[in-house]
C-alpha cells in the first residue's frame, strides 16, 4: 500500500513536470514566433511602404528624412498570429480550452484597434480624418470586452477602497477605459522609439503582475506583445527606419486597457498612464491644435516650438534645457521612458 501511494505521487509529480515543460516550450515557441515574425515582416513592410509612397517626414530631424509609415500593422499581424498559434497548441496539444472566450475577446480587441489605426494611417495620409471621427471609430474596439462582460466589477480605488460598479462596469467603465486608453496612447507620440518603448515597459509591467496573480493566459498574451514590440524597436529606435503610426498606438493602448480589465489591474494601469494624462492636460491648453514636434536646429538639437508648453515632450525639453546645453531627440525619449520606469517601480511596490 505504501509503495503504491509512493508510486502514485511519483507519477503525479512527473505528469506535472511534463505539463510545465510543455507549457514552457509552447511559451518560448510563441514568443520567438512573434519576435522573428515581426523582424521578417518589418523588412518587407519598409520596402512596400516606400514603394507605395506611404512615408512620413521625420519632423525632429533637421533635414526631415522620409520614413516608412504604418509599421504598427506588422506588430498587429505578428501578435495576432502568435496568439492564434498559442490557441492552437493550447487546444490540440494540451486539450485545454479554459479562458478561450477571454483570449478571443482580447484577440478581437487587438485586431479591431490595429485595423482602425491602420485605416487612419492610410486615409489620414490620403485626405485626413477628423479627430472626432477617430474617437468615434475607436468606440467599436470596446465591443468584444463589453459583450463577454470582461473583468471584475469590483475595483479597489485608493482612499475609497473596494467599489462595486455593477452593471455600469461593462456598459460604462469598460468602453471609457478602452476608448480613453486607445486615444490617449495615440497622443504621446512623434519621437523615435517613444511609442514602442513605452509599450514595452507598460505591457511588460502588466504582464509580470498578471503572472504574479496567476493569470497565465494573460501573461502569455503580454509576453507575445512585448516580444513583438522589442523586435519593432530595433527598427524604430533613433534614427528610425519605420514609424509605428496609429495602427500601433491604438492597438497598444487598447491592449493595455484590455489587460488591466481582464487582470483586475485598473488602478495600476491608471498610474502607468500618468504620462499620457499629463500630455492630455498640456495639449488641451492649445485646444488640441499644437503639435508635439520640436523646433529643430542644424545640429539636430531641439528647442521649444511655442512660447508656452503644450505637450509632455515640450515640458521635457524645457526641463532638460536647464541642466544641458543642448537637448536631442534621444534625450527626450529616454527621459520619458525613464519616468515611466519609475512609475512601474512605484506601482509594483505600493499597488501589487
Amino acid at each position: 500500500m505504501i509503495i503504491r501511494t509512493y508510486m502514485d505521487k511519483m507519477v503525479y509529480q512527473y505528469t506535472r513536470f511534463c505539463d510545465k515543460m510543455i507549457n514552457n516550450i509552447i511559451a518560448i515557441v510563441c514568443i520567438l514566433f512573434a519576435f522573428f515574425g515581426t523582424l521578417f515582416l518589418i523588412k518587407k513592410w519598409i520596402f512596400v511602404a516606400k514603394n507605395i509612397n506611404l512615408v512620413g517626414k521625420d519632423m525632429n530631424k533637421y533635414n526631415k528624412p522620409s520614413v516608412a509609415e504604418g509599421g504598427g500593422i506588422v506588430i498587429m499581424i505578428a501578435v495576432v498570429f502568435s496568439i492564434m498559434l498559442y490557441i492552437f497548441f493550447k487546444t490540440f496539444l494540451l486539450g485545454n480550452e479554459t479562458n478561450m472566450i477571454n483570449i478571443f475577446s482580447v484577440l478581437l480587441t487587438i485586431m479591431l484597434a490595429g485595423f482602425i489605426g491602420f485605416m487612419d494611417d492610410v486615409l489620414g495620409w490620403l485626405k485626413g480624418i477628423r479627430q472626432k471621427t477617430k474617437v468615434l471609430l475607436t468606440v467599436s474596439i470596446a465591443f468584444p470586452l463589453v459583450i463577454v462582460n470582461a473583468g471584475h466589477s469590483i475595483i479597489n480605488i485608493p482612499i475609497l477602497g473596494l467599489v462595486d460598479f455593477g452593471i455600469l462596469y461593462p456598459l460604462l467603465i469598460i468602453p471609457i477605459g478602452i476608448i480613453g486608453a486607445a486615444n490617449g496612447y495615440n497622443m504621446l507620440a512623434g519621437y523615435n522609439g517613444l511609442e514602442a518603448g513605452l509599450g514595452v515597459i507598460i505591457v511588460g509591467t502588466l504582464t509580470c503582475i498578471s503572472f504574479l496573480n496567476g493569470y497565465l493566459w494573460l501573461t502569455m498574451i503580454g509576453m507575445i506583445a512585448v516580444s513583438s514590440l522589442i523586435a519593432f524597436l530595433l527598427f524604430n529606435w533613433y534614427p528610425a527606419k519605420i514609424f509605428p503610426g496609429d495602427s500601433l498606438t491604438y492597438m497598444i493602448g487598447a491592449l493595455i486597457a484590455a489587460m488591466a480589465i481582464m487582470g483586475n489591474m485598473q488602478t495600476i494601469a491608471v498610474v502607468l498612464f500618468i504620462p499620457f494624462i499629463c500630455d492630455l492636460i498640456l495639449t488641451s491648453r492649445s485646444k488640441f491644435k499644437a503639435v508635439a514636434f520640436a523646433k529643430v536646429n542644424k545640429d539636430n538639437s531641439l528647442t521649444l516650438p511655442y512660447k508656452k508648453i503644450y505637450d509632455l515632450t515640450h515640458l521635457v525639453i524645457f526641463l532638460l534645457s536647464k541642466v544641458k546645453k543642448k537637448v536631442y531627440e534621444q534625450d527626450v525619449v529616454i527621459t520619458i521612458i525613464g519616468f515611466e520606469f519609475l512609475l512601474t517601480i512605484i506601482s509594483v511596490i505600493f499597488l501589487v
